[in-house]
């Protein structure tokens, strides 16, 4: 078996790596649920029910409670993943970002454009 390289670190990141995948397998798995409107509805309903259903972490369901991002991802959420969670409350990409970087939409909007130009 070959040994594994281990990645570079990124400060800020966390790599997607097997370790996370295997951490935030249910929390994965209940976002990928709501690619069904009926599973974001029984979510609304009652979320504490919903995150049980799917055994979620405590870290895991406190970081849904909160709706922040950057716990969700180190707590093992995909991104991509996580945009469905992210969808049902009307947050976009630029939310997210802005979440990642401690800046306010319009200031992370900003940055974009001058990044940009």
């Amino acid at each position: 078996m070959a040994s594994r390289t281990p990645l570079p670190q990124i400060p800020g990141t966390n790599p997607f790596d097997g370790e996370y995948a295997k951490r935030g397998y249910a929390l994965n798995k209940m976002c990928f649920s709501f690619n069904s409107a009926e599973n974001r509805a029984e979510f609304l309903k009652d979320e504490e029910a919903y995150m049980r259903k799917y055994g979620l972490t405590e870290v895991q369901a406190a970081a849904i409670r909160a709706k922040n991002v950057l716990q969700l991802l180190d707590a093992g959420g995909n991104a991509y993943y996580l945009a469905k969670f992210a969808g049902i409350f009307g947050l976009d990409m630029q939310d997210i970002g802005a979440q990642q970087t401690g800046m306010t939409k319009d200031e992370f909007k900003a940055k974009l454009v001058a990044a940009g130009k």
